[in-house]
C-alpha cells in the first residue's frame, strides 16, 4: 500500500486531532454542502478545455440546463486583465472611476454571480450571464472616453476594446454556442419541437384533405386527361405529392411521417401520410399549403413552370427525395 504523504498526510493528521464533536460537525457540513450542490443549476455544455476565444482572450463558457449562457467568473476577470480574485470585478465597478458609468442591472449582476455545476461535476463554479460582457465593456470604454480611468486601469479598457470588436461581428450568444457545441443540440431540440407539434402519436381518423382541384390541376400540368368521376391516378403521383406538399410542411416532418407510416407486405403504405399529422398544428398547415399549391398550379402553364414558381414561394426543406426510375429524367409531361 502506498505511503500517504504531503497534503493528504497533513489532512489525516489534522483529522486525528479533532474531537468527536468536531468530527460530527465536519460531517454535517459535508452533507449540507452535498445537498446544496444538488440544488445548484447544472451546465449541460462547455468545459475549460474549450473556452470562448476572442482574439487572444480565452474565457471558459458554459450553457446551463435552462439555456442560459454563462462565462466563468475567474475566466472573465482574467480575460479583462484584472488579475485574479473573485472580488476584483465588484471592486472595480464599485470604484469612483467606473461606477458612474455602470447601470444598476450590471452592478446587481456583478454582485450576484450564478453558482452552477460544470458538466464534469466537481467543485461548483461561479459565473455571469454571457450577455454581461457587452455591458462591462461599454461601461469601461465610457469611463475611458470620459478620461476618468487611472493609468493602471487603461489596459482593462484595451482588453474591452478587443472583446467588443470580436463579438460585435458575430454576437456573444453565437460565440458561446459555438465554443460549447451547444449549437448542434439546439438545432436537434428545435427539430424535436417541430416534430412534436406536427406529427401525431396516434393515427387520426380519415378525412379527405386533397380537393378535386388539386388532382385536376396536376393532370392538366402533366398533360394528361382528367376524369372527374375516376379515382385512378398514375402511381407516381404519390411521389409528386410528397415532393410538392409533404416536403414543404416543415423541417424533418416528411422524413418523420415516412418513418411512422405502417406498410403492408408489399411495402406500400397502409394509410395516408396526412393521418399522422396533429389536428392542431400539422393538419391546418397541410390545408394551408395545399391551398397555396393549387393556387400556384392554376397560375402555371406547364409542370416545370409550376415547380419553378412553387420552389420560390414554398421551397422544400433539405431532405433528398428519391424519385422512382421513371421520374429521374422527368420532363414534366405524361406518365
Amino acid at each position: 500500500m502506498a505511503e500517504i504523504s504531503g497534503r493528504a498526510k497533513g489532512g489525516k493528521a489534522a483529522a486525528a486531532k479533532l474531537t468527536p464533536e468536531q468530527r460530527k460537525e465536519r460531517a454535517k457540513k459535508a452533507v449540507a454542502a452535498r445537498e446544496a450542490k444538488k440544488e445548484l443549476p447544472k451546465a449541460t455544455h462547455g468545459s475549460a478545455d474549450h473556452p470562448l476565444r476572442i482574439g487572444d482572450v480565452e474565457i471558459p463558457c458554459y450553457v446551463l440546463e435552462d439555456g442560459t449562457r454563462v462565462l466563468s467568473q475567474r475566466g472573465l476577470i482574467a480575460g479583462l486583465g484584472m488579475g485574479s480574485g473573485a472580488d476584483r470585478l465588484p471592486s472595480f465597478f464599485s470604484g469612483k472611476a467606473v461606477s458612474p458609468y455602470t447601470n444598476k442591472q450590471l452592478t446587481a449582476a456583478i454582485r450576484n454571480p450564478i453558482r452552477f455545476v460544470a458538466p464534469h461535476g466537481g467543485v461548483p463554479v461561479n459565473g455571469y450571464p454571457a450577455t454581461i460582457l457587452a455591458d462591462i465593456c461599454e461601461s469601461v470604454l465610457s469611463a475611458r472616453s470620459a478620461g476618468v480611468l487611472q493609468p493602471q486601469q487603461m489596459h482593462i479598457a484595451e482588453q474591452c476594446e478587443i472583446l467588443v470588436r470580436g463579438f460585435a461581428r458575430v454576437g456573444i450568444i453565437a460565440l458561446v454556442d459555438e465554443a460549447t457545441g451547444y449549437q448542434k443540440d439546439r438545432a436537434r431540440d428545435a427539430l424535436a419541437k417541430i416534430l412534436e407539434a406536427f406529427v401525431a402519436k396516434e393515427l387520426q381518423p380519415y378525412v379527405r384533405k386533397f380537393p378535386a382541384e388539386f388532382y385536376e390541376e396536376m393532370f392538366r400540368l402533366r398533360g394528361l386527361p382528367f376524369e372527374p368521376d375516376s379515382v385512378k391516378r398514375p402511381p407516381y403521383f404519390g411521389h409528386l405529392t410528397n415532393d410538392i406538399v409533404y416536403r414543404r410542411l416543415a423541417p424533418g416532418v416528411w422524413k418523420e411521417l415516412k418513418a411512422k407510416v405502417k406498410k403492408n407486405a408489399e411495402g406500400r403504405p397502409k394509410h395516408q401520410l396526412h393521418r399522422l399529422l396533429t389536428p392542431d398544428v400539422g393538419d391546418p398547415r397541410l390545408r394551408e399549403l395545399i391551398t397555396k399549391v393549387v393556387t400556384v398550379m392554376q397560375l402555371s402553364n406547364k409542370w416545370r413552370d409550376f415547380k419553378d414558381k412553387l420552389d420560390r414561394i414554398a421551397p422544400a426543406y433539405d431532405e433528398t427525395l428519391q424519385l422512382p426510375f421513371e421520374l429521374e429524367n422527368d420532363n414534366g409531361e405524361g406518365l
